[in-house]
């Protein structure tokens, strides 16, 4: 199955706002107790988390696994930080990216893939005000063209 595809959890939209995505990578999550059985129902947050490199490792800050309904007292924290699976290369290839400046690891998504839980992570830069605004504008005249050639063919 190629990178980034399978039964997609959770999504954050507003990465590609806020960012321009020039790399992607695949990376598993280190789970613990109830956090996948949360996952599988779809109780996941990835809007304000980011991913950040410690020690050589890559790991995921703010990510919102709510606490499993049928869990007992071991279920798990919320918010707590989890590590990012990736091979070294990659880690010292990203290691390298986000010493720019401007650059960050956003998750882009979560998905299941052959039973495991992993993320999309994108090399992202972040985008100006303008920048926005010249995609927003970008967006409604497609929209616009869109939609009169629909009403065209009517």
């Amino acid at each position: 199955m190629p990178k980034g595809q399978g039964n997609t959890i959770a999504q954050n939209k507003k990465a590609s706002h806020d960012y321009f995505i020039e790399e992607t990578y695949e990376a598993g999550i280190v789970l613990q107790g109830t956090e996948i059985k949360s996952i599988r129902a779809g109780r996941v947050n990835i809007k304000d988390s980011h991913a950040r490199i410690d020690r050589g490792e890559v790991k995921l800050i703010n990510l919102h696994i709510a606490e499993y309904t049928q869990g007992n007292r071991f279920n798990h924290d919320p918010t707590r930080t989890r590590k990012l699976l990736l091979h070294r290369k990659e880690i010292d290839k990203l290691t390298g990216q986000i010493q720019q400046q401007g650059y960050a690891l956003i998750p882009l998504k979560i998905y299941i893939k052959n039973g495991y839980a992993k993320v999309l992570l994108g090399l992202g830069k972040g985008k100006k005000k303008y920048d926005k605004r010249e995609d927003l504008k970008r967006k409604q005249m497609k929209r616009d063209a869109d939609r009169a050639i629909k009403e065209s063919f009517k």
